[in-house]
């Protein structure tokens, strides 16, 4: 996500380092690289050409800050006026006074537009309340069996009348919802064009007659700025109250999220940020900044955790480690709780300084996981329980290694890795601190994540004015270099 938009911004951080302060002349070549970036990006010119003025007028307006350097000072002004350009801040989803809430979704042909309703329709339920989703989608070959295996698989309800008057499905949805009870109903709808006057026109019936609380477009994320005037468009003939931008973890460039709030003057509400049916989450333009500029996004992956973590599971796992209790049955079962939490990848781009990690790298290190769990399958409940057990049987490794299709020395690798990790725990526990390691466990392969990271945002989330007085390194380790992973190659 984004990941060109951040390399290109590098660029113009780059001109102003190593400068006393921040000047007329110096700031040119830096709001150059920036004003590049963002056209790169697919951005909307006229976005970029206000964003850009602001971005001078605060800086050169801005009071020097002891201890922070130029670029430092110019990376939190930037930081502040990306998250202007989207909003300010979260627009909750509405809430009728008297329920149920209704949503009308609409949306180009494609945008995934019947899959966001079973993810809206999830994250509503997570939130305890209690909603329905409408088949609306007459003209797409199985479109209306698409949202009742969607509503399957979650175990939400879903109403449809087959193929008959869409606006007619929607005003019996709707009635259905308030004799059910539910808090809310999702209005899926055919996917249209701005152009097609037919098909706009069914879409302002079906509003008229439900008069909906929520008219949300869903967009690709990959149009670009082509998302802004699609939303000033629809907004035109519906008035939309938000957009939901999907495929966003495919888009590098970042064109949609900075152009629509600016263009067509609604908010972002959520983001689609994978194939998954839990994958949408509320739209942060704060924390989205910070992921645009490599920093990271620690509060949403924070919540990603609390929605898995069981907090009594985290504190007997937490004694475990700290008194070498733990096992590879507590191994497994953390994996597979990052599983649920989303893709490594994904998961490790929200953390401070793991931007620049590669497609490449992150792959070694989901094979890495992989042949651990295929090992870890492949034992006994002895040998997960008690470790040692496989570290003095070369017969029991070799064992391992037949049923999970890897060498002997693959196991023997991941046996001595976790107990180097467990002796290292305990020295934790033990307040001896971290004992000298070479690598996370020490084995023959190399992690996926790089030794170093880029410039001061490996150091912490928070924008530069808050860093310490320091002059940031130049980071990048380099690529596969720095800690060793679990039975690694």
């Amino acid at each position: 996500m984004f990941d060109a938009l951040s390399e290109k911004l590098e660029l113009a951080w780059k001109k102003l380092r190593g400068q006393d302060k921040i000047t007329e002349t110096n700031i040119q070549e830096a709001l150059r690289e920036v004003r590049r970036a963002l056209l790169d990006a697919d951005v909307n010119l006229q976005v970029v050409k206000r964003f850009i003025e602001e971005v001078r007028e605060a800086a050169l307006g801005s009071e020097v800050i002891m201890g922070v350097n130029p670029d430092q000072q110019f990376i939190k002004i930037v930081h502040d006026e990306l998250v202007k350009v989207m909003g300010d801040a979260n627009v909750p989803i509405a809430q009728a006074s008297t329920p149920p809430t209704i949503i009308l979704m609409a949306g180009l042909q494609g945008s995934g537009k019947t899959t966001t309703c079973a993810k809206l329709a999830l994250y509503l339920r997570k939130q305890g309340k209690k909603p329905l989703m409408v088949a609306g989608d007459i003209y797409r070959p199985a479109a209306i069996d698409q949202l009742k295996t969607l509503g399957q698989q979650i175990q939400i309800p879903v109403f449809d009348l087959g193929k008959t008057d869409p606006v007619e499905i929607a005003r019996q949805g709707v009635e259905a919802a308030r004799q059910q009870g539910c808090d809310y109903v999702i209005l899926d709808t055919a996917g249209r064009l701005q152009i097609d006057l037919e098909m706009m026109a069914e879409l302002e019936r079906v509003k008229a007659t439900v008069q909906p609380h929520e008219i949300l477009l869903v967009v690709d994320a990959m149009i670009g700025q082509e998302a802004a005037n699609l939303t000033q468009a629809f907004h035109e003939r519906l008035g939309i109250t938000g957009a939901i931008l999907t495929k966003l973890d495919g888009d590098t460039r970042g064109g949609a999220a900075l152009s629509i709030r600016q263009v067509s003057g609604q908010p972002i509400k959520f983001i689609g940020v994978g194939e998954k049916v839990e994958a949408l989450d509320p739209f942060y333009p704060d924390r989205m900044a910070s992921r645009i500029l490599g920093m990271g996004d620690i509060l949403s992956l924070v919540e990603k955790a609390q929605e898995e973590i069981d907090l009594g599971d985290a504190a007997s796992m937490a004694e475990k480690m700290m008194t070498a209790q733990f096992d590879f049955t507590d191994f497994l079962k953390q994996m597979r709780m990052i599983k649920r939490m989303g893709s490594l990848g994904g998961l490790l781009r929200l953390m401070p300084g793991m931007g620049k990690i590669s497609d490449d790298q992150l792959q070694k290190g989901q094979d890495q996981l992989a042949r651990a769990e295929a090992m870890i399958n492949s034992m006994t409940p002895e040998e997960r329980k008690n470790p040692d057990l496989l570290a003095r049987s070369v017969s029991r490794k070799r064992r391992v290694a037949n049923g999970s299709g890897h060498k002997l020395e693959d196991v023997s690798r991941l046996v001595s890795d976790f107990q180097r990790m467990r002796d290292m725990m305990r020295n934790m526990g033990m307040g001896g601190g971290f004992p000298g390691m070479g690598g996370l466990g020490g084995g023959g392969g190399r992690s996926p994540l790089p030794s170093g990271g880029p410039s001061w945002r490996g150091r912490s989330a928070a924008p530069p004015r808050q860093q310490p007085s320091r002059k940031p390194g130049k980071g990048g380790g380099k690529k596969g270099g720095g800690n060793r992973g679990f039975g690694g190659k």
